[in-house]
């Protein structure tokens, strides 16, 4: 991610993208699409650059100003998006218990200069995957199990995302979290069929196969990007077909 001194503050990670919309279309699918989910994620995206430009305060003193106005404009946007759907379904705020309290863990380990740290990636993936949760109960969804699956297979994704992303990155060389990627990769295959959701072991094989084929080896960012960015595409639109 960057932050400018001047201009615009965006996050411009693959990962980010991909983590922000398809938990959210995960859920939306696994509901009932409505025309008011555009402002949902409208109010979802925002939060998400609203949350980069504020943690990146914590640690960047000389651009603190410039950031916090980007935050508080994101957040601007986001809370006005955010009226009709909680008009319409007030229930969306008890979204916000978890969402909080996961960010304060991002936010101690912003301020701990430990942002790759695994507890801290859980935690990131967790908020973005109870968005998915909150899609799916604005589209007529429910406290059920089938929302607990929306999180519960978006986190189990994007986890191997990360220990993938690790072992090429900050952790290449490293033949425990290589022999742990691994491991946990094969593992996914099997959860889907115990919560019985058999097909959805599907968009788990390229995963799979890529920290298999993958895991450990020198690769250029950009590349990286691009494979994160087509395992995304593939699950999300296999999980469409299946789900």
């Amino acid at each position: 991610m960057k932050a400018a001194n001047q201009g615009i503050v965006i996050p411009h990670e693959h990962g980010g993208w991909a983590m922000v919309s398809v938990p959210f279309l995960f859920g939306v699918m696994a509901g009932t699409p409505k025309w008011d989910h555009i402002l949902l994620f409208i109010a979802w995206l925002c939060l998400y650059l609203a949350s980069y430009p504020t943690l990146q305060a914590l640690k960047r003193r000389k651009q603190r100003d410039h950031l916090l106005k980007w935050s508080a404009i994101y957040g601007a946007i986001a809370l006005a998006a955010l009226v009709y759907p909680l008009y319409h379904m007030p229930a969306l705020f008890y979204f916000a218990i978890p969402f909080v309290l996961l960010l304060i863990v991002n936010i101690w380990h912003v301020k701990q200069r430990a942002e790759r740290a695994l507890v801290n990636d859980l935690c990131a993936i967790l908020i973005f995957s109870i968005g998915g949760a909150a899609a799916y109960l604005y589209g007529d969804g429910d406290w059920n199990l089938t929302m607990l699956f929306v999180v519960l297979f978006n986190f189990l994704y994007f986890m191997g995302t990360a220990f993938f992303v690790k072992t090429i990155f900050r952790e290449r060389g490293n033949k425990k979290w290589e022999a742990a990627a691994r491991i946990y990769h094969i593992l996914l295959l099997f959860i889907p069929w115990a919560c019985g959701y058999p097909w959805m072991t599907l968009p788990f094989i390229i995963p799979l196969i890529r920290t298999l084929l993958l895991s450990g080896k020198q690769i250029k960012p950009m590349k990286a990007g691009i494979i994160e960015i087509i395992g995304s595409v593939q699950f999300i639109v296999i999980s469409w077909i299946v789900f």
